[in-house]
């Protein structure tokens, strides 16, 4: 009956995701409809109400609100802004600049807001005028932006690896964050090491160079803005706050010093607030389905059962976790990366930890196997928002992106084989 019933539980989901449903509401019905194979109505009814209550009924989930209105903040009062005279600073006189100004713009903006949607739409709408007016393609320009974007669901805060700790038994949020620093910043380094390469192909130049003078007043101006990243992840791995308190101390410095610049006004406080409960209400619609939909899991058996068919296949670390990638990177194309770490961390994770794998590094490998998948069609978010606008066709940027593609499936498999690169900075923090 539990192999019955936990056919029905994916097959269902999956044909009411062809059929067009939102995700969300695909994931609740398939769960209630196997639970009905298992339970009485009334039962059923009850159980999956309460379950999807205590799925957010969580102190630590009150952090990705409250990064979202920080990330919202800080895109509407300037920040971003800054942080993109900083990167030119670091990166201007490489062939191509504007698209390497780009990409380290997303890794610290991404960063300090945590999603890959508003890091792309933040950089696009700066870098493109820009980027158009010195003769770059928009495909090329596009491809940047897009392929860089998720970086910062990797660089600390990132609400994507909060989920993951809940999902995950309670996996140290302050350890995981430490740990997507180096795989974060290597995808950066990677999309540069293209976006280069194309420069060269198609003739882009580095930009003027900007006197030592400039140089300083640019960083100097930075500073405020980059010090939201060293005092709110400073302070979780220091233990002076938790994640939930860092991220309301994120929006506190966000706020103020928007206020400061003078871009935020009191006027837009209400929209501000208004786009930050769209996001949060899709995103914990999402947990809260999602969290159903384990339990379910649970009741069915089907975790254990497939982690046992998957071993059974083979004994070896090496083909097991090139599987695991493999099937990973094939649900990132179509599923949100919320749902897919919440429905398959619970099923993979025993695998992982089979093979003697650290929970914090697997963490990092099912992110990045997801940041991956944002930017892959036929879901990918971060590929829609970038090519919007960058005002291309997805289609035709595709094309631009598939080296980046090439690139970051290759760092996949180094991060994934060589686990002091997420270990190693917790390890010498004795996290």
């Amino acid at each position: 009956m539990t192999l019955v019933a936990g056919l029905v539980l994916f097959i269902s989901f999956f044909v009411f995701l062809f059929y067009g449903l939102p995700i969300a509401i695909s994931i609740i019905l398939s769960s209630i409809i196997t639970l009905l194979l298992i339970l009485p109505f009334d039962v059923t009814i009850a159980t999956a109400a309460q379950r999807m209550v205590t799925g957010i009924d969580d102190f630590t989930m009150l952090a990705i609100p409250l990064f979202v209105l920080a990330g919202i903040i800080m895109n509407n009062g300037g920040i971003a802004f800054r942080l993109v005279n900083f990167a030119k600073v670091l990166v201007g006189r490489l062939p191509g600049s504007l698209a390497h100004t780009n990409t380290v713009g997303n890794m610290l903006f991404g960063s300090i807001s945590g999603s890959s949607v508003a890091a792309a739409a933040a950089m696009g709408r700066i870098m493109g005028p820009m980027e158009k007016a010195q003769g770059y393609k928009k495909e090329y320009s596009a491809a940047a932006n897009i392929a860089s974007a998720p970086s910062g669901l990797l660089i600390p805060p990132s609400s994507l690896l909060i989920v993951y700790s809940l999902v995950s038994g309670g996996t140290s949020i302050a350890a995981l964050f430490i740990a997507g620093y180096i795989p974060g910043i290597l995808w950066g380094i990677c999309c540069m090491i293209v976006a280069f390469f194309m420069a060269k192909k198609h003739g882009y130049k580095g930009s003027e160079k900007i006197a030592w003078k400039d140089k300083i007043f640019l960083f100097l101006d930075a500073i405020p803005s980059l010090l939201l990243i060293v005092i709110v992840i400073g302070g979780i791995v220091v233990g002076v706050f938790t994640a939930t308190e860092g991220a309301a101390v994120a929006v506190l410095y966000a706020t103020v010093l928007s206020l400061i610049y003078k871009s935020l006004k009191i006027k837009n406080i209400p929209s501000i607030i208004k786009e930050t409960a769209e996001i949060t209400g899709m995103i914990l619609f999402l947990i809260t389905a999602s969290a159903l939909f384990s339990l379910v899991m649970s009741y069915t058996g089907l975790p254990e059962a497939i982690s046992k068919s998957i071993i059974s296949l083979t004994d070896n670390p090496i083909l097991l976790l090139l599987l695991m990638n493999v099937i990973l990177l094939i649900i990132g194309t179509f599923m949100d990366i919320t749902p897919a770490v919440l429905i398959f961390t619970p099923i993979f994770l025993p695998i992982s930890e089979a093979i003697g794998l650290d929970p914090i590094h697997f963490g990092i490998i099912i992110a990045f196997n997801l940041c991956i998948g944002n930017i892959t069609p036929p879901v990918g978010s971060a590929l829609f928002v970038g090519a919007s606008v960058g005002e291309v066709r997805v289609e035709s940027v595709f094309k631009y992106l598939l080296p980046y593609f090439a690139i970051l499936i290759i760092l996949l498999l180094v991060i994934t084989f060589i686990p002091q690169l997420s270990l190693f900075l917790p390890k010498l923090l004795g996290l």
